[in-house]
């Protein structure tokens, strides 16, 4: 089968499927005698698996792993779970700190809605992300998450 018949049945450009080849996903085709690449009818099957990885948060790196596993003639679904419990670890992690940083960010904002302008002294750059003297918690932090609570921290 021809590049273009195969990108159209994949769902990919033909641009796709030689980057795909050059980074080793898809083994080189056998050529026509004009020249041309002339595929197995399973690329369109390996191709959907590729985008279906990467949809997945996969690097072509871990999809290239898991195609040689195949290819050796072994099912790599235990690796494949391997990986997945590393990415979900990973996003975990880091919905963690954007959850931290979110509650940085909303005491910033109460911060602001108390904030005149008018008081914001000269040797600040900004009072809003300043710390106050003497506090410990970093600008906006939420005082309740170390389980102090003051005056200076209630405005």
């Amino acid at each position: 089968m021809r590049i273009g018949v195969l990108a159209e049945q994949a769902g990919v450009s033909a641009k796709t499927i030689r980057f795909y080849e050059e980074a080793g996903l898809l083994p080189a085709p056998p050529r026509t005698s004009a020249g041309y690449r002339d595929y197995p009818e399973g690329a369109a099957t390996r191709l959907r698996f590729i985008r279906d990885a990467q949809t997945a948060g996969l690097t072509l790196a871990e999809i290239r792993g898991i195609l040689a596993i195949r290819d050796s003639g072994h099912a790599p679904c235990r690796h494949v779970t391997d990986l997945i419990d590393e990415h979900l670890a990973r996003i975990d992690q880091r919905m963690a700190e954007l959850d931290q940083a979110r509650q940085v960010l909303r005491g910033l904002r109460r911060r602001a809605d108390v904030t005149d302008p008018a008081d914001c002294a000269s040797e600040q750059v900004c009072s809003i992300l300043a710390r106050p003297a003497g506090d410990s918690q970093p600008a906006g932090a939420d005082p309740r998450s170390s389980g102090e609570r003051t005056a200076a921290h209630s405005g």
